[in-house]
């Protein structure tokens, strides 16, 4: 989901299939550098953990999401977050399907005119999405088994 302040009224799908490849997260960067208005962003990458879970190591996270659902929870956020800070824009990509331990599966990216705003509104979007979206995570382990993953 790309969102700057003039089209934060759409519902945006914010879902990619796979990892969100480093070329997406450097392209939504590049794409600022001439917003001379903008004095900060602030970052958050999600990625998947290697966590070793009763003595299995996890090779990777299945993502699957109620999708018409979690978008729409996004979009309540997004909007509270635009109301409550004065941001420029954001940008949020969560990934569906298979995504490997070692890679990224939440890229959020929120840009203002000054640090502290673009800090408070990023944590805020970030908690806000391990709260309220109805994403799910099957950890997949090198022996083949698997678990629903818990947000912590």
């Amino acid at each position: 989901m790309s969102t700057t302040t003039s089209d934060k009224s759409k519902v945006k799908s914010i879902f990619v299939d796979g990892p969100i490849r480093p070329e997406r997260i450097a392209a939504s960067i590049a794409a600022h550098s001439s917003r001379t208005g903008i004095g900060a962003h602030d970052i958050f990458l999600g990625q998947v953990r290697a966590d070793a879970v009763d003595g299995r190591r996890v090779a990777a996270i299945e993502y699957s999401a109620y999708v018409p659902m979690a978008e729409e929870a996004m979009h309540r956020i997004r909007e509270e977050t635009f109301a409550r800070w004065d941001l420029s824009c954001m940008h949020v990509y969560h990934s569906l399907g298979r995504v490997e331990a070692g890679s990224i599966c939440l890229f959020v990216f929120v840009s203002a005119a000054h640090r502290q705003v673009a800090f408070d509104a990023c944590r805020h979007v970030v908690e806000g999405i391990k709260a309220h979206l109805p994403v799910f995570g099957r950890e997949l382990f090198e022996d083949h088994g698997h678990q629903w993953k818990t947000n912590r």
